[in-house]
């Protein structure tokens, strides 16, 4: 057994000119000297954006460093195996004040043979939604290349894409290939492979302080699509209090919803994968290992180490609610 506690990490806050101060006023979180913040990095290992520890004796050092020194008991032997340094998964909290562009991301094939980078398939949990604030999530109507093509040249791709009005607490996967958006007013917890590769289809024509558009790309984004038409787009789940509820299961992530009204005993001695809390409401206490323990509180981001496969989730004050990140191989 390796000295690996649960991790906290230093936020990596990001100026977005969509941005606003939600993060501060529903989670606290102080990003001066910036204006405003439209994206809270909770924990990453992009590079140039790699995750700092903020507790314990590893405090300083960031998390490429420990994956170098603790390895498999950090984030398990077949993970490991398959990432090495690099750790796969990007965790993030999202202020909508604007609607953000229209999108697409790449899959793992293509992003290896166009960038030498991993695929993005994601995940968005809503925390918070201004009254009317929707999303979008693939087509409304049956599309092919060539309609696209059409609306898009038209100025009308809104027409054909599925925008609908959401709540907190709605869950939207989000596999690589989908088109999709975050609509003001929205407060989103995104769970996503390591990638920064994103496409950029369409920005309402906006312009910037110095009169310029944003780039599209428009021809790289034309293969990445994936325009299969569903039926539903918003999953459904049931949360069962006291249990972990699943929201999403693919290849690159597992997520579940976790609502406390008392202690949790949680063992994961068959799970090989370190596994992600992020607090949503309230404050709940971690146990493991002989009497020690460890805080979270609304909108803190904890690590637990793969090697910590028993532990206890305590909430304070009577509730707590998290999600429950990890990757099963």
């Amino acid at each position: 057994m390796s000295d690996l506690y649960p991790l906290k990490f230093e936020p990596i806050y990001k100026d977005k000119i969509w941005g606003g101060d939600k993060l501060k006023t529903h989670f606290q979180k102080n990003f001066e000297p910036l204006p405003n913040c439209g994206e809270s990095w909770e924990l990453s290992g992009v590079a140039g954006n790699v995750s700092t520890v903020s507790n314990g004796f590893l405090k300083g050092n960031n998390l490429q460093e420990l994956i170098e020194i603790y390895m498999g008991d950090l984030v398990g032997e077949g993970i490991y195996e398959r990432f090495g340094e690099e750790f796969p998964l990007l965790i993030k909290f999202i202020d909508a004040n604007d609607d953000l562009s229209i999108q697409v991301h790449p899959d793992d094939e293509m992003s290896k043979e166009r960038h030498n980078a991993f695929g993005k398939t994601e995940m968005w949990y809503v925390l918070q939604a201004d009254e009317g604030a929707k999303l979008v999530s693939g087509f409304n109507q049956e599309v092919d290349k060539e309609k696209y093509l059409k609306y898009l040249k038209d100025n009308q791709l809104t027409e054909i894409l599925n925008a609908e009005e959401v709540k907190a607490g709605d869950v939207f996967f989000m596999p690589a290939g989908r088109v999709h958006a975050i609509g003001s007013g929205l407060v989103i917890a995104e769970i996503q492979q390591t990638s920064d590769v994103t496409y950029r289809i369409y920005d309402y024509n906006r312009k910037d302080d110095k009169g310029n558009t944003r780039e599209l790309h428009t021809d790289l984004a034309l293969d990445a699509i994936d325009f299969t038409l569903h039926e539903e787009y918003k999953t459904n789940y049931t949360a069962e209090a006291n249990k972990s509820s699943e929201l999403a299961k693919c290849e690159y992530f597992t997520t579940n919803v976790l609502e406390l009204t008392h202690s949790v005993e949680k063992e994961y001695n068959q799970l090989d994968s370190f596994i992600i809390y992020m607090c949503l409401e309230g404050e709940c206490v971690i146990g493991y290992g002989e009497d020690k323990a460890e805080t979270m509180k609304k909108g803190d981001t904890v690590l637990m180490p793969a090697n910590i496969d028993n532990f206890t989730l305590v909430p304070k004050n009577g509730t707590a609610k998290m999600l429950e990140v990890y990757i099963e191989e």
